[in-house]
């Protein structure tokens, strides 16, 4: 499908913005997916260019940008409004990182490295058999320009992103971190790949039978890590709505700012698998 014809089919979804909710965003709620979210800079030079509930973001420098998951290629001309929006163009965006390969968060990497001109793909080794079998509706091809393993650091224009392998969700899950400096502070921010579903099959799982081991494995990880800033690949783990608001209300303190809420989210998952682990045991006796 054009460019030019997505642009039309999104038209709708675009001047939905307005109609966005304003209450607290923290349970999950898929009918955001494919409406339009006002972009607004977070803290620095880290801005938010996704939908409702699929979380992109856009990270700014001297020799072009970073951007973190495309989403579904039917997203694509509102990710182009939010660009827009903020001053940039496709042409600014240099490196395509993602979360996990999985359809709404990286299905149109193949779509906007076309439009970038040659932005470089970058995904964890773990997810490469899934993000060269996901389907591309345009017919795009899923290129991938490098290959990237657990702690290994992304570094392009005077930053410096931390790729941390967090599976469970899917098999290479990548959870970002790296330092943002806003007004003479430097401010850790955490992008968090994907949680875990109160519903997963943790017991038994003939399709991926690791997947126990690997939630454990990224609880974890996840409870070394100390972000400033906890951001996620899906609005309800943070509140996106909420901070939002807050943040038109007032930019002091940054409601950005949620270490307490990243903890909480942690101890969720980390109760949610006790739970699963539990019940899906206890059923197969």
């Amino acid at each position: 499908m054009a460019l030019k014809t997505l642009r039309a089919l999104a038209l709708a979804a675009v001047f939905a913005a307005a109609a966005l909710p304003a209450s607290a965003q923290t349970t999950e709620d898929r009918t955001q997916d494919r409406v339009a979210f006002p972009a607004h800079k977070i803290v620095g030079n880290l801005y938010y260019v996704g939908t409702g509930t699929l979380n992109s973001y856009l990270i700014t420098t001297p020799q072009g940008h970073i951007l973190i998951n495309t989403n579904f290629e039917e997203t694509v001309p509102l990710m182009e409004q939010s660009l827009q929006k903020l001053g940039f163009t496709w042409a600014d965006v240099k490196v395509i990182l993602g979360s996990h390969a999985h359809g709404d968060h990286q299905q149109a990497n193949g779509m906007v490295k076309d439009l970038t001109g040659g932005a470089q793909v970058m995904v964890m080794e773990q997810d490469v058999p899934a993000m060269k079998g996901m389907k591309s509706p345009a017919g795009k091809v899923q290129a991938i320009d490098r290959v990237l393993k657990d702690g290994e650091v992304v570094a392009f224009g005077g930053m410096n992103l931390t790729a941390h392998l967090t599976p469970g969700h899917t098999r290479g899950c990548t959870t970002w971190t790296f330092p943002v400096t806003d007004a003479g502070r430097t401010y850790n921010v955490l992008i968090a790949c994907g949680g875990l579903q109160e519903d997963a099959r943790l017991v038994g799982n003939k399709n991926y039978p690791e997947i126990a081991d690997h939630f454990a494995q990224s609880i974890a990880k996840y409870k070394t890590l100390k972000p400033d800033i906890f951001l996620a690949s899906h609005s309800w783990f943070f509140d996106l709505a909420g901070k939002y608001k807050r943040l038109q209300a007032s930019a002091n303190p940054n409601p950005y700012l949620d270490a307490a809420g990243y903890q909480a989210w942690v101890a969720n998952m980390e109760k949610n698998w006790n739970t699963l682990i539990a019940e899906q045991k206890k059923a197969i006796q």
